[in-house]
């Protein structure tokens, strides 16, 4: 469970109501309020700043989705586990930016 308490979601798949947290896209269910930061923070995304900061180059987008993707299952599981070194601020740079490419190339 996440050990900011504005953050904290249930953990079910049941649908989406106003008590759990919102999905984009395909598999990606998250806390309502990192979704909401990110798709805020997607207004000043830049490709070329934003993924070379991330991963170190700036590939396609359908590379940077799949590369993108295995960060953000990372950050997720720990959050989820409540890992010291998970930071709110990095989690939302991965999916503003996992967001953005998705959208991107297409999917």
């Amino acid at each position: 469970m996440c050990p900011i308490p504005a953050l904290a979601c249930s953990e079910t798949n049941d649908p989406v109501s106003p008590e759990h947290g919102v999905q984009d896209g395909p598999g990606l269910r998250r806390p309502r309020l990192l979704m909401s930061a990110a798709r805020h923070g997607m207004v000043d995304y830049r490709r070329a700043r934003d993924l070379l900061r991330l991963l170190g180059y700036c590939p396609n987008a359908a590379v940077a989705v799949a590369d993108l993707a295995e960060m953000e299952a990372a950050t997720e599981a720990a959050r989820r586990a409540g890992s010291p070194s998970w930071s709110c601020t990095r989690h939302v740079e991965v999916l503003i930016a996992l967001m953005a490419e998705r959208a991107l190339a297409g999917g």
